[in-house]
């Protein structure tokens, strides 16, 4: 059962990553206090991982440096994804191509761009309430 429930969920965060697409991110703030914040995704390999784009040196990766814990959720009226993982900062130039997305031109001059960097999240547990059925455990 909870596959299936899991596949629908990958779904739907392949549905919300890209362009004009929104979920919220949540990191421990630099004070230790958890924080969220309204965020893109890039790309995803359903409930595994998730990517988001942002600026080197931000605010976001001076979080993750200091604490690496974080939570990502999509919700709409139908479901109500949360995970819990981690997240990585990552600045190999074959992934910044890859996760590069059209939206992305009004922040950086390219996927090239030295302060362009990709932020990878990756699942260890979730909670799902899909189709109003629900899931929970560890990846």
């Amino acid at each position: 059962m909870h596959e299936e429930i899991i596949a629908r969920a990958g779904e739907i965060i392949g549905k919300n990553t890209g362009e004009s697409t929104y979920c919220i991110l949540a990191l421990i703030d630099l004070d230790g206090y958890p924080t969220a914040s309204t965020i893109s995704a890039s790309k995803a390999d359903g409930i595994r991982w998730i990517t988001f784009c942002t600026g080197l040196g931000s605010t976001r990766t001076k979080r993750i440096d200091k604490c690496n814990r974080a939570s990502v959720c999509f919700n709409g009226p139908d479901y109500n994804i949360t995970l819990v993982g981690t997240m990585e900062v990552i600045t190999n130039p074959d992934v910044k191509r890859d996760m590069w997305y059209g939206g992305l031109k009004n922040h950086f001059s390219g996927p090239e761009d030295p302060n362009y960097c990709v932020l990878r999240f990756n699942t260890q547990r979730y909670n799902l309430l899909v189709d109003w059925k629900e899931a929970r455990g560890v990846l």
